[in-house]
């Protein structure tokens, strides 16, 4: 079974950046779609970007268009979130998934991915 494992995060000013890693491990394949969401107190996990199998394509959720950045590297299993000129509404746990469908489309939803991180917490002050 896959194992997604989050890390990087932390405690950052706002305007500064972060870049989240999320490592797999167990998988018979380093490549699939695979997403990044957060979840900050008491809201729904939301999504923030999806990446296609071999990184050609991405999608970003409005609210980080032009500031975050997701990238692959599948030769180490590894996925990352770039996240430039953060803002307090930033803050959230960071959870990257898994989409092991066949289908090509970068899924925003949270139900559509079936692996899960254990989260990694990004705190933005001011």
């Amino acid at each position: 079974q896959v194992q997604l494992v989050e890390s990087g995060g932390g405690l950052v000013q706002a305007g500064g950046s972060l870049r989240l890693s999320c490592a797999a491990s167990g998988r018979a394949s380093s490549s699939y779609k695979m997403g990044w969401f957060r979840q900050a107190p008491g809201k729904e996990r939301g999504f923030v970007g999806a990446i296609s199998r071999n990184g050609g394509r991405t999608d970003y959720a409005d609210s980080v268009k032009g500031r975050f950045t997701i990238s692959r590297d599948n030769a180490n299993n590894t996925v990352y979130l770039q996240m430039n000129s953060l803002k307090l509404e930033d803050t959230a746990v960071y959870y990257c998934a898994e989409d092991r469908s066949l289908s090509g489309v970068l899924y925003g939803t949270a139900p559509s991915y079936n692996y899960w991180g254990q989260g990694t917490q990004v705190t933005v002050s001011s």
